[in-house]
């Protein structure tokens, strides 16, 4: 039976400690290793959270005898009291958008030009104009940023660029939303006569934790902070890689608490190490051991029961089915 638990940084830019708790099934329940490293390619800008992760390593064959994980998070939100149990997370694809007009004087000869900056701003008008159209069920969120907006003050725009995540709770939500804002995008070069390029890429699934690995996990929380200082967090609109494992393996992503500021802001800081760092990794030890104790009986039931939305082809063909380039122009 293999376990494998992680310790995610607070600022969910770079892994600092795998602290993967794991035992190998030909090695006795008592026999854990603990294993703790940086790998290089971990560690992703905001735009590389969708491409270098741990998800890379299914295709691969690194996850295959791996029957359970968990992974603990950061969290500043005092609600969340010093430890809490995960509900779920919104899941989400990334798009790069490339709007492509022609330079012209800005000046002297802005007739001449196409001005894709224009058809930029046209395209995101679009896409606010769309959000009456998104249900509170499905925790929509959107927010796409400029990354080039030309190359001088003088010159009409000719090569304008966003990127922009699409999330939402099911995967069925992030489909249908993502096909609405390629289409407010495509109507912005449609206005200006510009041409757009949209590259969709696989980003997270939404999170499916297991509710018998977190009822483990909550008692021993509970016996290392106090039960009235274990929270919940219910649902979260953002996102994480732990998503994509839970949807093929039972896995658990809680929180720990410990520091202060607005999480992904310039502001937040870990305040108390041990709260964010020492007791969630040994929340997760504690919960291995009841998972092993036994000859693994509590782990074989929870993996013989679990209900997994995917198997590891279909989960495949449906993160690789969301990749895909379009251009639009007119004629």
């Amino acid at each position: 039976m293999h376990v494998t638990g992680v310790k995610e940084s607070p600022h969910d830019q770079r892994v600092i400690g795998d602290d993967a708790i794991h035992t190998h099934r030909d090695k006795a329940a008592s026999q854990l290793s603990i294993v703790d490293g940086v790998h290089p390619d971990l560690e992703p800008t905001f735009m590389g959270l969708a491409y270098r992760r741990r998800i890379h390593l299914l295709p691969q064959e690194h996850f295959d005898d791996v029957d359970l994980a968990m992974m603990t998070h950061a969290t500043s939100t005092p609600e969340d009291k010093l430890l809490a149990l995960a509900g779920t997370n919104n899941g989400l694809v990334v798009k790069r958008i490339q709007y492509i007009g022609r330079a012209a004087h800005a000046g002297g000869a802005p007739h001449l030009g196409i001005n894709a900056l224009n058809a930029a701003m046209l395209g995101l008008q679009g896409i606010h104009a769309l959000r009456e159209t998104f249900r509170e069920a499905d925790t929509v969120r959107i927010h796409p940023i400029i990354t080039r907006g030309g190359d001088a003050v003088s010159v009409v725009p000719a090569d304008v660029r966003m990127e922009t995540f699409v999330r939402a709770k099911s995967v069925a939500a992030v489909q249908e939303t993502e096909r609405k804002v390629d289409r407010a995008l495509k109507a912005g070069a449609m206005a200006i006569g510009a041409k757009v390029r949209i590259t969709t890429l696989p980003g997270y699934l939404p999170l499916n934790n297991n509710v018998e690995m977190a009822q483990l996990w909550r008692a021993n929380a509970a016996r290392m902070v106090g039960d009235e200082n274990v929270g919940h967090t219910g649902h979260r609109t953002s996102s994480t890689d732990m998503g994509d494992i839970s949807q093929i393996i039972p896995a658990i992503q809680p929180y720990a608490g410990g520091a202060t500021g607005v999480a992904h802001g310039a502001a937040f800081l870990v305040q108390d190490y041990d709260l964010a760092v020492v007791t969630p990794a040994k929340a997760m030890a504690m919960t291995v051991i009841d998972l092993l104790a036994d000859g693994a009986a509590k782990a074989k039931e929870v993996v013989a029961t679990a209900q997994l939305p995917l198997t590891k082809d279909a989960y495949l063909k449906l993160v690789r089915g969301f990749a895909r380039e379009e251009e639009w122009e007119e004629g």
